[in-house]
C-alpha cells in the first residue's frame, strides 16, 4: 500500500471524462491510493444543461459525487485531472474552478505535489495536445511536479501514442487497451507520489 492521498477532479459534458476518471480510480485503488473522485461544479445555465438530453444525464450520473473544492487540494498528495476540450483549452468550468485555488497556490500548499491530465475532444486532432499543454502551464504556475505517462509502457502506443497524457475521442469504445493506458497513466503517478512521500 502507498499511503498516498489522490484526488482525481474532472468535468464532463457528456460522460467521456466521467468514465475515464473512474478508470483511472479504480486503477489508482488498485495501486495503494486512497482517491477522491471529484467533479468538478457545472457553471452552464439549467435551461442549458437541459437543453440537451446527453448533457442532462451525464448531470443527473455524476450528481452524487462530491464538488471538488480548495480543500480536497490541501488534503490530496497527488492529482489528476480530466477535462473536455474546448477550442483547444481545458472547459470554462474546469478553469473556474482553477480560478478558486488563488489561496492555495499563493500559501504553496499545491507546491511539490504530482500532477497529470487527460482530455477528450470530439475528434482526433481536436486540440487534446493543446489542452494537456495549457493545464501543465497551469501547474507549473503552481509548482506542481508533472508526471506525464511519456512513452513508459506498450499501452501508450496501441491508444495514439499521446505522451502527455491520455486524450480519448468521444464516442470511441473504452477498450482494453484504453483502460490500461488509463491505469497506467493513474498509477505511474501513484507511484511518483509514493517516492516524494
Amino acid at each position: 500500500m502507498s499511503n498516498v492521498k489522490l484526488a482525481i477532479i474532472f468535468y464532463s459534458t457528456y460522460g467521456t471524462n466521467h468514465a475515464m476518471a473512474e478508470i483511472a480510480a479504480e486503477a489508482a485503488r488498485a495501486a495503494g491510493a486512497e482517491v477522491r473522485l471529484l467533479r468538478i461544479a457545472e457553471t452552464a445555465p439549467d435551461e442549458v444543461v437541459n437543453g440537451q438530453d446527453a448533457w442532462k444525464a451525464q448531470a443527473e450520473k455524476a450528481a452524487p459525487l462530491p464538488v471538488a473544492t480548495p480543500a480536497d487540494m490541501e488534503w490530496a498528495d497527488a492529482y489528476l485531472f480530466s477535462s473536455p476540450t474546448r477550442f483547444g483549452a481545458a472547459t470554462s468550468q474546469m478553469r473556474a474552478f482553477i480560478d478558486t485555488l488563488g489561496g492555495q497556490w499563493f500559501t504553496g500548499k499545491l507546491a511539490n505535489k504530482p500532477i497529470s491530465a487527460m482530455t477528450s475532444a470530439q475528434n482526433a486532432h481536436g486540440g487534446q495536445e493543446a489542452t494537456l499543454l495549457g493545464l501543465y502551464t497551469t501547474f507549473m504556475h503552481w509548482g506542481s511536479i508533472i508526471v506525464a505517462p511519456g512513452y513508459t509502457d506498450a499501452s501508450i502506443f496501441k491508444v495514439g501514442g499521446n505522451p502527455y497524457g491520455y486524450s480519448h475521442t468521444q464516442g470511441a469504445e473504452f477498450t482494453d487497451d484504453v483502460k490500461a493506458a488509463i491505469g497506467h497513466q493513474a498509477k505511474r503517478l501513484v507511484e511518483f507520489a509514493a517516492k516524494l512521500a
